[in-house]
């Protein structure tokens, strides 16, 4: 695909998984990248200068550093930490705030924000929430925003092996599908945005790779291994705090509304499924917790 967009693209978030992904996504078609970085020393950020990504130090407490660090650029794509605690969601909220501000002072041309499935409304999960809060002051700035709306990550999945199965736990009904979305692919759509080979319906997508319920999440490990599956369910309770419980309760909600699956592929054809995803990787089994040594194959 052409790179539309000469200019320089700035990334906020650029040495963390998903504003990696759309690093890498972004210099795969040969984008300049400016990364905004709290430490330009880090081993994180010196790999990044070591691909050719120029480092520009910022602040998110001081407005100055990041007018600065976006001066110039053709557009811009930050996500902003995720919130463990209520403490964190205010957190957010500012830094969120404070990078929509300096994006107005610098003029970006084009602001793309790295949100979460359902931000679109306020739905009671304080961590998803304060991502809302962030789309309603970027769309209060008058900068032509788009955001992207990622479902929970693939690469969260994490099956372990007893007695030779491999076994999922989810604190989610057995019937309730999960959406999914890969972070390569959230990096591939967020570069094809900011790059303008693409565009959003209505300044926004929601990402969704594949919806499958925990039984066939199993199921799809399980076949990659070549091994039985199951699937069970935990409760609530066993989730840390009541972030997280409200968190996995809106996962459940969200099953209730079909995902449009073409809307991601219409901007990214190559967009993986479930199995796809594992295929793609190379995912292998883990070794089995209980010492037990798997079945034959033959």
């Amino acid at each position: 695909m052409s790179t539309q967009t000469a200019g320089t693209i700035a990334v906020f978030g650029a040495t963390g998984r998903q504003g990696g992904a759309v690093v890498d996504a972004l210099l795969a078609r040969k984008a300049p990248v400016r990364a905004l970085v709290r430490n330009p020393r880090s081993d994180r950020a010196r790999a990044l200068a070591a691909r050719g990504v120029e480092l520009a130090a910022i602040r998110t407490d001081d407005p100055a550093s990041l007018t600065a660090a976006l001066t110039g650029v053709e557009a811009f794509d930050f996500m902003t930490p995720e919130a463990n605690n209520l403490e964190e969601v205010e957190t957010e909220i500012s830094i969120g705030t404070a990078l929509v501000d300096a994006a107005i002072a610098a003029r970006v041309p084009h602001v793309v924000f790295n949100s979460v499935f359902g931000a679109d409304r306020k739905r009671g999960v304080p961590n998803h929430d304060s991502k809302h809060a962030i789309e309603e002051h970027l769309r209060r700035s008058g900068l032509r925003a788009t955001m992207v709306r990622p479902a929970p990550f693939m690469e969260e999945m994490a099956p372990s092996l007893e007695h030779g199965e491999i076994v999922l736990r989810l604190p989610l009904p057995e019937n309730v599908a999960l959406k999914m979305i890969s972070v390569r692919d959230v990096g591939r759509v967020a570069a094809a945005l900011l790059l303008d080979t693409a565009q959003a319906p209505g300044g926004a997508v929601e990402l969704v790779g594949d919806e499958l319920t925990g039984p066939q999440i199993a199921a799809a490990f399980g076949a990659r291994a070549g091994l039985p599956a199951r699937y069970e369910v935990l409760p609530l309770s066993v989730l840390p705090s009541d972030l997280d419980r409200a968190v996995f309760r809106q996962f459940a909600k969200a099953a209730e509304h079909p995902s449009n699956l073409a809307m991601l592929r219409a901007i990214e054809p190559a967009a993986l499924d479930l199995a796809e995803w594992i295929r793609s990787t190379g995912w292998t089994a883990p070794t089995d917790v209980t010492g037990s040594a798997p079945p034959s194959r033959n």
